[in-house]
């Protein structure tokens, strides 16, 4: 209803991942109910635009200003996929990243989705 609402959070880098799925839980809650503070509106550098929940596969996210990049990641389905030359069914999501050249190049912008891609395909490797 608010139309597109960018908080951050922040020092990502020195938050583990239940830490930070935690902050975001509560910035959702606060957002919703219409209380944050402006501050939590700026100092962000990246943003995740999700919009799977709305059976979108794939789209090109737009950089909010002042940040560096956005990822954007679409629904998850079951889809045929070759693996050990065998087709078999698989969970397969679509992600794209949009990339301020000013701040960071496209290679850098691939091997960035090339780890996302790691980690979501082997979950497990992030509590080592």
């Amino acid at each position: 209803e608010e139309g597109l609402v960018v908080p951050a959070i922040m020092n990502c880098e020195s938050k583990s991942l239940p830490e930070i799925a935690k902050a975001s839980r509560d910035l959702v809650e606060r957002v919703n109910k219409g209380v944050l503070h402006p501050d939590e509106y700026t100092g962000g550098t990246f943003s995740v635009s999700n919009l799977g929940m709305f059976d979108v596969d794939s789209f090109a996210a737009i950089i909010h200003p002042p940040q560096s990049a956005v990822l954007a990641v679409g629904t998850v389905k079951k889809k045929p996929v070759v693996k050990d030359d065998q087709i078999v069914i698989a969970q397969v999501m679509n992600a794209t990243i949009s990339v301020d050249h000013r701040v960071a190049d496209g290679a850098q912008a691939a091997q960035f989705l090339v780890e996302v891609k790691k980690y979501l395909e082997n979950p497990a490797s992030l509590l080592v």
